[in-house]
């Protein structure tokens, strides 16, 4: 598998604990569909060998269901593959790979002078000390130096109990870990921040925000929703920003086409290219790694603006992103491979089902690029 050392701080990728598993996947419990047949191969051979892949790994029974979506830059599905209980039009929780799509709505509220990326808290919420020089680009990097947790009962943004006002409220008045773009620390507590500024700065709530920024441009469903506990589809008030969306694999798809085309949709130019960019950068690249999930797995990974890095200069800036979560939902961008693409489940078991996904998804890559058509 390609995994090497990248960048000074070698921030890992896919470790960690049962409790932060669940911290990014909002706690339990949720309905199955009917079976979903596995429709057949994509025509021609060049295809063969990445239904062989899929065809493996489901047969490894850890998951009772997935699919792989491969798509072209415009948009046109050019290979899926769906093994058991899955389908690409199921409204899901994708856990960590919410934390993209909150990303680009933030960036969206940049784009259209909302907010900077040098926007303070103190600016914007009114905090004071050492927190209130906390910026925007240090929350979507994770540096912020917020302290972030991943125990039920200590982290306010797995209370639904709240709203996500008062949660970022009782995050104004926690020490600082860090300085501010001192340090990387993986959790959900630097988007609540970002997310409950947006808010502020637009009179809205961050499901309204959300929304208007890319559900309506995008064409998605009323059932696509941030909340506290995804799977359960519970609190909506304080929604788990960094991890609470649910949505189906071909509405995440259309987002994704947006970050891959650099901020267009259909023609229509979403988010000025040079944000989209941004997203591909490690903003702080000697920041030093307090917290960061799945490096018991071995894999690294530097990290930009809500989205880890796949490449070697990551200071300089990465064409290939991902955002993979802890219930399996993998998507990744190739743009050297000219697709985009999902491993997409949602398991109910946690443990190291983001390994498995990952895992495929880099087994996947060589072979998906030597099956798109040039």
């Amino acid at each position: 598998s390609p995994c090497v050392e990248r960048g000074m701080k070698a921030k890992t990728l896919f470790a960690g604990s049962i409790a932060l598993l669940l911290a990014a996947c909002g706690g339990g419990g949720d309905t199955t569909a009917p079976v979903t047949p596995a429709p057949p191969p994509a025509a021609g051979s060049a295809w063969d060998p990445v239904t062989t892949a899929v065809d493996a790994a489901f047969a490894r029974n850890v998951v009772p269901g997935l699919a792989v979506a491969v798509y072209a830059p415009d948009g046109q599905l050019l290979y899926s593959r769906v093994r058991g209980d899955f389908a690409l039009d199921r409204n899901i929780a994708v856990a960590s790979a919410s934390k993209m799509v909150s990303g680009v709505v933030l960036l969206r509220l940049v784009d259209q002078g909302f907010l900077s990326l040098d926007s303070t808290t103190g600016a914007v919420l009114g905090w004071t000390g050492p927190q209130a020089a906390i910026t925007l680009r240090q929350l979507l990097s994770f540096t912020s130096g917020l302290p972030v947790s991943f125990r039920v009962g200590d982290d306010c943004t797995m209370d639904r109990a709240i709203t996500l006002a008062q949660c970022v409220a009782d995050l104004a008045t926690r020490p600082l870990v860090a300085a501010p773009g001192t340090r990387f620390d993986y959790g959900s507590s630097h988007l609540a921040v970002a997310a409950r500024m947006a808010e502020v700065v637009t009179g809205s709530d961050w499901t309204q925000v959300a929304a208007q920024q890319l559900g309506t441009p995008l064409g998605w469903a009323s059932s696509v929703a941030w909340y506290t506990a995804p799977r359960q589809q519970l609190g909506t008030s304080n929604p788990l920003v960094a991890g609470g969306l649910r949505i189906t694999t071909q509405e995440y798809a259309r987002f994704l086409g947006v970050v891959y085309n650099r901020g267009t949709h259909d023609g229509q130019r979403l988010l000025a290219s040079a944000l989209v960019d941004q997203m591909g950068v490690d903003p702080f690249p000697a920041a030093t790694t307090g917290s960061s999930p799945y490096e018991r797995f071995g894999l690294t990974r530097e990290y930009g603006l809500t989205a880890w890095l796949e490449c070697t200069t990551p200071a300089s800036g990465c064409q290939d992103i991902t955002s993979p979560g802890a219930l399996g939902f993998t998507p990744w961008i190739d743009r050297d491979g000219r697709y985009y693409a999902i491993v997409a489940m949602e398991s109910q078991e946690l443990g190291e089902i983001s390994q498995f996904s990952v895992q495929l998804s880099l087994d996947l890559q060589p072979l998906i690029r030597a099956a798109v058509p040039r």
